[in-house]
């Protein structure tokens, strides 16, 4: 029990002393707090704690992701309006770019169908005509592309 224990505080200390840098603690923001593990855990409470904004930043980040995972619609204008008057620079420029496109938001969430597949078929056509540099024609580029599929 007594190593259990030196263990622990030895994470503790460890956790709380070494810097994060701005991905490693944006990654730990917007994760699921249940599949983290314990210095983890620590270097977020950490966070939250000492600084009131970081705390503020973290539940809506949360809030965010649970609402994007579990399709919550009728969340979206709630945080919206939270992150437009959270102060932070960064949240109510990420809610102003889903007030210009919210009719496009909302139906992500409402719906189960996504346009990923098409994305990536788009995505591939650009790469290959990006290879291709312009040396050729669009039967060429239309052939590459059927080889591909």
């Amino acid at each position: 029990m007594e190593l259990y224990q030196r263990r622990k505080k030895a994470a503790v200390r460890s956790a709380t002393q070494t810097t994060l840098s701005a991905r490693e603690a944006a990654w730990l923001f917007v994760c699921n707090p249940q599949k983290l593990r314990l210095p983890q855990v620590i270097r977020v409470d950490h966070l939250r704690v000492t600084d009131e904004e970081l705390g503020l930043a973290y539940q809506l980040a949360q809030d965010f992701r649970v609402m994007v995972t579990r399709r919550q619609v009728t969340v979206l204008g709630r945080w919206l309006e939270e992150a437009k008057t959270s102060g932070i620079k960064e949240l109510q420029s990420l809610a102003t770019g889903i007030y210009r496109d919210f009719d496009a938001v909302r139906a992500a969430l409402a719906t189960k169908y996504s346009n990923g597949q098409t994305e990536g078929k788009v995505n591939k056509l650009k790469c290959i005509k990006r290879q291709m540099y312009g040396r050729a024609n669009f039967d060429l580029l239309r052939q590459r592309m059927l080889l591909c599929a």
